[in-house]
């Protein structure tokens, strides 16, 4: 019979060979029974917060692990033989003359085999070729390298997170302050604009009143404001007062407020002597209780010019010039206002 070297600590219950005369039982070596050991229990592996991507590699490492010690665990059986009958095993050709085979189990090769398994010990499965050549050789302590940097990696990365988000905080403070003094520059620009406006405004106002004023007269000089428009009192036959008096001693010059037309001259009544001028726009001044009057009706005059003297005629209770002042439609209004709206002191 032809058969690989026997392998007597392997008996087979299918195979008989006879030795000196006796029979001996041979068993088939089943690797699946004795080489492997099954492995009991559960083997966890305690989740690593914060590192969910590193879960994949450790598991990966585990397999390594595992599937190494079941390797060791068949190398470390001696080999089995296989024996076939004569009827076939002389029908087979011989392995070392099959194309490539007889390399492959030459001694040589053998040895060699032997050589590359001794040089790589299984505890560097799962090194990567980048670590074999830094001088890794142990693939936990990879595994914990790798481990270890991918924490850096991801503490980086939130570092990196935490001080954009504070860069942007800053950013947008610093808009915001430079927003709110824009808005109270522009405040203070718009405030100072509208004071330079309000003060060309009340310049422009002084100027045109300072242009009327010499266009306008006050009526008479050395007085004394004694009543003003709308007073109220006994001594008026409305009830209250028309005019603006101004008190003078009698004979005080009493002036045209301004250049117009004498529409009448003359007595009136309570009034006494009574000068009504008309100016351009429709505007009468009146001029009453004179001592005497220069003027006609119908005269043209300009501002400042004497039409009379302050008296005491009518109905009076001492010497003064009663002036009051009528628009166009004839309704009385108050002189002191007037005369000022031209640009005059009262």
């Amino acid at each position: 019979m032809a058969s690989n070297h026997p392998a007597p600590e392997a008996p087979s219950p299918f195979m008989t060979a006879s030795s000196g005369g006796e029979e001996r039982t041979w068993g088939e070596w089943n690797p699946t029974e004795e080489s492997v050991r099954p492995v009991r229990g559960r083997h966890r592996v305690a989740k690593q917060r914060g590192l969910a991507r590193s879960s994949t590699v450790l598991g990966v490492g585990v397999i390594a692990a595992v599937g190494a010690g079941g390797m060791a665990t068949a190398q470390s059986k001696p080999p089995v033989s296989i024996s076939l009958p004569d009827s076939l095993a002389d029908k087979l050709p011989d392995a070392k003359s099959l194309p490539g085979m007889g390399a492959f189990m030459s001694d040589e090769a053998e040895a060699d085999h032997e050589t590359v398994a001794a040089s790589a010990p299984l505890t560097t499965a799962g090194i990567t070729a980048a670590e074999a050549e830094g001088g890794t050789t142990d693939a936990g302590e990879a595994l914990r390298a790798r481990i270890l940097q991918q924490a850096e990696q991801q503490q980086a990365g939130a570092d990196a997170e935490a001080r954009a988000a504070e860069e942007k905080a800053a950013a947008e403070e610093a808009a915001a302050q430079a927003a709110k003094q824009q808005s109270k520059a522009e405040a203070e620009a718009a405030a100072e604009k509208k004071a330079a406006e309000e003060a060309a405004r009340k310049k422009a106002e002084a100027e045109r009143l300072a242009k009327l004023a010499a266009s306008y007269a006050i009526p008479t000089s050395s007085y004394t404001i004694t009543s003003t428009y709308g007073q109220a009192g006994s001594m008026w036959s409305s009830g209250y007062h028309t005019g603006l008096d101004f008190a003078a001693p009698t004979g005080t010059p009493v002036k045209a407020v301004h250049g117009g037309t004498v529409k009448s001259a003359g007595w009136s009544g309570s009034y006494g002597y009574r000068t009504v001028l008309e100016l351009e726009d429709g505007t009468e001044v009146w001029y009453c209780h004179q001592s005497s009057m220069d003027v006609t009706a119908g005269q043209t005059v300009n501002t400042g010019d004497t039409i009379g003297r302050v008296g005491a005629t009518g109905n009076v209770t001492g010497p003064h010039l009663h002036l009051e002042v009528h628009t166009a439609d004839g309704s009385g209004i108050d002189p002191m206002s007037w005369l000022r709206s031209k640009g005059l002191s009262i």
